[in-house]
């Protein structure tokens, strides 16, 4: 930034150089704004020098060397009274505004886009890429965004053109109706049609976005992980393996929680809509998908009955019939099985039911 004082307290020059990259408006900073009559003005190439009079917009000049007289003072010099011959200082404030390019301006999707896709049905799409801005109307940038502050930098607007940016991004993607499979293909064109959308709206604030590009869009970390397990599958082309790949990995790590919820239906999704591609359901099963036999019964409990101060068996519930059939095995004969904490009567074990379909012994004489 550069000043060049001659004659005292007077302006002769008044220029700006900048090296910071991102300062968008500076304002000649002098007290009391006054500027000598007379004095020499550079505006150098990719700027313009805005001169504010008494709060109101008098003049914006491009690139050059201009004298400031009233012949190319044309709106100033009906602002101010000149007195004295034209050779009195005037008070006036100078902003500089930088008119090239804002470059690689970051742009995103904070929360992700609720969208219709054609094969997957509702999804969830994140975005984000770059943009480059510049001032297309220092004037009216002057007075709608910057108003009287000294120096603005590229920070103080990006967050308001990164909104506008969702804004219509969100609206164009929810009515585009391109698959999400085929967006990669169609970033350029989609990132055409948000510039024609944005380009009204940033040049209410005298702005213009020459470049706009979409870097990635992408889906919810799942369902990624769904979609990239059916193009394994994909690779592979057997049902049968993809669906017992899926049912393993979904016993090894049983989901739980939203994600999970959405992963979950887009694979049953997926995986109903292979099977039908790959034939009808109603075919009989192979010898390798025939169900297997089912395992054999388990044991009965096995018992030890006490007999002449000694222990026998084991006998099973069956044995143990036939001995209470025969009269071996009494209400009151000891028994015990595993798991008992020790020897009980039968009839307070659940060997009771065998003895209720016992006769009882017949009358003497019969």
């Amino acid at each position: 930034m550069v000043f060049d004082f001659l004659k005292g307290e007077f302006i002769d020059v008044i220029s700006w150089t900048d090296d910071t990259r991102d300062t968008m408006v500076w304002r000649f900073e002098r007290r009391g704004n006054a500027i000598k009559y007379g004095a020499k003005l550079t505006v150098r190439e990719g700027q313009a020098a805005v001169f504010i009079h008494e709060g109101q917009l008098a003049d914006v000049f491009g690139p050059g060397l201009y004298q400031l007289e009233t012949n190319n003072l044309p709106i100033l010099t009906t602002l101010q009274h000149w007195d004295h011959g034209f050779k009195s200082p005037f008070q006036s404030e100078v902003y500089f505004v930088n008119t090239t390019r804002f470059n690689d301006l970051k742009w995103g999707t904070k929360n992700p886009i609720m969208a219709r896709d054609p094969e997957f049905g509702p999804v969830r799409l994140r975005a984000y890429g770059t943009y480059s801005m510049r001032v297309s109307d220092p004037a009216k940038f002057m007075l709608e965004i910057v108003g009287t502050d000294g120096e603005f930098t590229a920070d103080e607007i990006s967050f308001q053109i990164r909104n506008i940016i969702v804004q219509e991004f969100s609206r164009t993607i929810a009515s585009a109706g391109i698959p999400v499979l085929d967006m990669a293909a169609n970033t350029q064109d989609l990132g055409k049609i948000i510039t024609d959308a944005i380009g009204p709206r940033v040049a209410e604030y005298g702005l213009s976005l020459p470049e706009f590009y979409i870097e990635n869009v992408s889906l919810p970390e799942e369902v990624e992980k769904v979609l990239d397990k059916r193009t394994s599958m994909g690779i592979a082309g057997d049902l049968n393996k993809y669906m017992q790949f899926n049912a393993a990995e979904s016993l090894a790590n049983p989901a739980t929680g939203a994600g999970a919820t959405l992963g979950a239906g887009m694979a049953a999704g997926i995986g109903l809509g292979m099977a039908q591609n790959a034939g009808p359901w109603g075919a009989a099963p192979t010898a390798a998908q025939a169900p297997a036999a089912p395992p054999p019964l388990p044991a009965g409990r096995q018992w030890h009955i006490a007999a002449n101060g000694a222990s026998t068996g084991p006998f099973t519930d069956a044995d143990l019939a036939g001995l209470v059939a025969s009269g071996k095995l009494a209400s009151g004969t000891l028994v015990w099985a595993a798991g008992m904490e020790g020897w009980k009567p039968a009839s307070d074990t659940e060997l009771s039911r065998l003895f209720g379909s016992v006769p009882p012994p017949l009358p003497p004489g019969a």
